[in-house]
């Protein structure tokens, strides 16, 4: 009896020890953390202090959107949270007025996104979304058959379900069922990062794509007075999306598959093997009539936020639609609202105060970029910045917000088309495969079972963040230049 004791004793200071150096370890991550965010904003109200030609406004208006960035780098504290912080106090410091705060919550924009999530919703709650991926991925014969199949119908989801993290969510059953059609561990792994890349470099084919791009479209109009419809964006965005999915499935094959895993026989089975339901048929007969609107929206005048808006009013219809509005709200990421409607005050902000065209005019002139005649060496620049901001700024709106008014501002002086700058740098920002922190959809699959490891995204991205770039320069000097967006 005493040796059981004595054992238990054992037990219960090791579980101890192991429980206090976790903490331990969490305590020092977190205070290395807010020291680290203490010392940016300090450092950051310095350098604002010191800058000269600069109203107070707009010393205001660029400490509290660096003080934004650096919450959002360093600190896990909610994104929408620091957001509607940072418009709070822009607000009380007089920087913004009331009505400059409440008109952006209530943007078109902001309507848009949440016309979109009821429609995902409803492809998500009637199942629609998953009978598609599945009817292709049961007639995949093996491995490579199924990534390439997969990849084939991840890339349509774009125009779907307008969020990154809600297509990462609807796909997840479906790689739960077809994972484990094989016992290997290093396929389930390659599927895993397959599913998340596919979704994320896709994201370009459509304008509702992702609520990044809307907020680029409504600070292209804000500084420019231009716009990108729904189907210029589709001719844009659609082939190089297409090109750069499939080659992301094939380098994710070669990099983390032998021929022999790749001719792997499957046995995927269906999920639902019952016929297409009423539901189904009427959310996809409405989702295809969306589609023709906001593909036609020259012809007949109405903006893709009210097509949207009345679509989801018809699935949400009494007696008539195919989810309940109680079910229709909560598909709302309302989070994501808050921080979208917040960040849009943001980069307003930064225009009515004078701090976007301040900063890029002294940053373009101490660079030298101001006088470059080379559009090549500018298409260069945007491309490299673009590209990287996912590795020091980890929203995807956060980027849009801090990027696109500084570019903007460059096209002006420099006397070269907004409409390309905002495309191509929408599209770089796009861009996010290093770390798992730079998407929601890449944190769901490396929560995964048998999900991937930080270091396989790493591998991955070290190659696609070249190949990347080089279709970026392969389309400017080919497809786009066809059909007339250069800069």
């Amino acid at each position: 009896m005493k040796l059981s004791v004595d054992k238990y004793k054992d037990i219960s200071i090791n579980t101890f020890i192991e429980r206090l150096g976790a903490f331990f370890r969490t305590s020092t991550r977190w205070q290395f953390k807010s020291l680290l965010a203490l010392f940016l904003t300090f450092l950051s109200g310095v350098v604002v202090f010191l800058l000269n030609g600069l109203s107070t406004q707009g010393r205001l208006t660029i400490f509290v959107f660096l003080l934004a960035v650096i919450l959002w780098s360093t600190t896990s504290i909610n994104a929408g949270y620091v957001a509607m912080v940072s418009v709070l106090l822009l607000l009380l410091t007089g920087s913004i007025s009331q009505e400059q705060f409440f008109e952006s919550l209530g943007s078109d924009v902001v309507w848009l996104m949440i016309g979109a999530f009821i429609l995902g919703g409803a492809v998500k709650q009637t199942g629609l979304a998953t009978r598609l991926t599945q009817i292709v991925a049961a007639k995949a014969h093996n491995v490579s058959s199924l990534f390439w199949l997969l990849t084939t119908v991840l890339i349509p989801l774009s125009f779907l379900i307008p969020s990154t993290s809600g297509r990462a969510a609807v796909t997840h059953p479906i790689f739960r069922s077809v994972a484990y059609a094989t016992e290997d561990e290093r396929t389930r792994r390659a599927l895993a990062l397959l599913m998340p890349t596919i979704i994320l470099v896709s994201t370009i084919v459509s304008l509702t794509g992702a609520g990044s791009h809307l907020v680029a479209q409504d600070l292209l109009q804000e500084i420019s007075g231009r716009s990108i419809s729904f189907s210029q964006w589709l001719l844009y965005g659609l082939p190089f999306g297409v090109v750069a999915s499939y080659a992301s499935c094939w380098v994710i094959m070669r990099l983390f598959l032998d021929k022999k895993r790749l001719q792997q026989k499957l046995n995927v089975e269906y999920l639902q093997s019952a016929p297409v339901s009423p539901p189904e048929r009427k959310t996809l007969l409405i989702v295809l009539l969306m589609l023709a609107l906001w593909i036609t929206e020259q012809w007949h005048g109405l903006e893709i936020a009210t097509v949207t808006v009345i679509g989801a009013m018809i699935l949400t219809a009494p007696n008539f639609g195919v989810i309940k509005w109680k079910d229709a709200v909560k598909a709302v990421s309302w989070n994501l609202i808050i921080f979208v409607g917040a960040t849009l005050v943001l980069g307003r902000a930064l225009i009515s105060s004078g701090a976007s065209g301040w900063l890029i005019n002294n940053i373009f002139q101490f660079s030298n970029i101001n006088s470059a005649k080379s559009h090549f060496f500018i298409l260069l620049l945007i491309a490299i910045i673009s590209l990287t901001s996912h590795i020091y700024m980890t929203s995807h709106t956060a980027r849009a917000a801090a990027l696109v008014p500084p570019l903007l501002y460059l096209a002006s002086s420099l006397n070269i088309n907004p409409v390309a700058v905002l495309f191509l740098s929408t599209l770089g920002m796009d861009y996010c495969l290093t770390f798992p922190v730079s998407s929601k959809a890449l944190m769901v699959y490396q929560d995964a079972d048998e999900g991937f490891k930080p270091t396989d995204l790493l591998r991955l991205s070290s190659v696609m963040i070249v190949i990347h770039f080089a279709l970026i320069l392969l389309f400017y000097f080919t497809w786009w230049r066809w059909v007339g967006l250069s800069l």
